[in-house]
């Protein structure tokens, strides 16, 4: 009988974990953390040399490693590298992780092959006394960290007051990821021009329209795009009420989409990765623009593309980890379209109900395809939520994933299993 592979996973849980063992490689693997979700999320500082210690003390135990992965952005996204090159295993690059992720660093290679598909932008240093000057954009423009996740510090700024507001926020709260990140800069070697910027933000103008996010991989020198997945906000607000699969825009814009894709994963030299990009299709002037590479599948969308397809994307990660072409998808799920809710409150408050495990096992008995995560408790203030549960505008209460044969169905599916859930809150004034 032959022995299992050890397959160790940055940031893994029981959801994903579940994912992973239903995938037809999964008799091939024994899938470990080399991280646990909860050590790289919902913590007080990322230490980079204690995660890796830790991940180092795993693979000791378990005596071996034979493939590293992750679905999550910083740090697993660049710790993965570094653990593969020291035990000489398939891995893309730190540089080309980097050339991704970095937002200022990766909008100057956007710039080298797709100048016309990215909005004007600038590095700025938030402890600048006169940094709202030295940007010199007309509002309405965004600030976001260089690196960030899940749109936390980002934001909309439309006058002089409100970037101050937002700036000083940023001041408290920017050494969070931009720690962990310098260190990864300066202890591996990379350009010095990065490595030594003292900016930590970034200023883009304003790029609107239908977003979306292009998933695929590069492998080989060849750059694959399996499918698009449609971000739908919610109505005038920034945050995202759902995400749905496959996309509705037409094929054209869909190929533009995946040629765009294609120079750019090039571009930064991204390889033996899965990769997400989200772009802007402006109908008005048919125009498509870039928002941000993440060089890694989106863990949000595997169980959508396993209700299309019958099988999680999770598969593209395997397949690169251990140096293998990934096989087509084909439509062998049992639903025609899909989608990620994310039920949100869009004030604080202090949590006074959640939903009872009754109205949830109601739920999943009507709805057998139902996946459904509370995301709060009783008794919790709303901005005492991890960082990863919320954005600079919303707060995710609860993502609840659906498959169903047409839009309409899937609306008013997510529609009855909203009226079910009981939350109270007691918003603050």
């Amino acid at each position: 009988m032959n022995r299992k592979k050890t397959f160790f996973i940055v940031g893994l849980d029981d959801f994903n974990l579940e994912k992973l063992n239903r995938l037809p490689e999964a008799e091939e693997y024994n899938f470990l953390p080399a991280l646990k979700f909860s050590e790289i999320r919902g913590i007080e500082e990322i230490s980079i040399p204690g995660m890796l210690n830790l991940i180092d003390e795993r693979i000791k135990e378990a005596g071996r490693i034979d493939a590293i992965g992750t679905y999550y952005d910083f740090p697993g996204s660049v710790l993965v590298p570094v653990i593969a090159r020291k035990y000489n295993l398939p891995a893309p690059s730190l540089e080309s992780i980097l050339k991704c992720e970095h937002k200022y660093w990766s909008r100057f290679e956007q710039q080298k092959v797709i100048p016309e598909n990215i909005p004007q932008f600038k590095a700025f240093d938030p402890f600048c006394d006169d940094a709202f000057e030295k940007i010199n954009f007309i509002p309405p423009y965004w600030i976001k960290p260089i690196k960030s996740f899940h749109s936390f510090l980002a934001y909309r700024v439309n006058d002089p007051i409100q970037f101050n507001e937002c700036i000083e926020e940023v001041r408290q709260n920017i050494n969070f990821m931009n720690e962990p990140l310098n260190y990864i800069l300066a202890e591996y070697g990379l350009p010095r021009e990065i490595s030594e910027m003292k900016e930590t933000m970034i200023a883009e103008t304003m790029i609107t329209g239908h977003q979306c996010t292009v998933e695929g991989y590069a492998f080989a020198d060849e750059v694959v795009v399996y499918g698009i997945v449609d971000s739908i906000r919610e109505d005038d607000r920034s945050s995202f009420s759902r995400y749905e699969y496959p996309s509705s825009l037409p094929q054209e814009i869909q190929f533009r989409m995946a040629d765009l894709s294609r120079r750019v994963i090039l571009q930064t030299g991204l390889m033996n990765s899965g990769f997400n990009i989200e772009f802007f299709y402006n109908e008005t002037a048919n125009a498509i623009y870039l928002l941000e590479i993440n060089p890694r599948i989106s863990q949000a969308h595997t169980d959508i593309f396993e209700k299309i397809h019958g099988v999680s994307h999770h598969r593209i990660m395997v397949n690169m980890a251990v140096n293998q072409m990934p096989k087509p998808f084909a439509n062998k799920g049992e639903f025609n379209i899909a989608a990620h809710f994310m039920l949100r409150a869009f004030h604080s408050g202090t949590i006074k109900k959640v939903p009872s495990e009754k109205e949830i096992d109601y739920l999943v008995k009507k709805y057998p395809d139902l996946a459904i995560k509370i995301n709060v408790r009783e008794g919790l203030n709303l901005n005492d939520m991890d960082m990863h549960q919320q954005d600079s505008y919303s707060f995710v209460l609860a993502n609840i994933i659906l498959g169903a044969e047409t839009r309409r169905e899937l609306l008013e599916k997510y529609n009855d299993v909203t009226e079910h859930l009981t939350f109270t809150i007691d918003y603050e004034e």
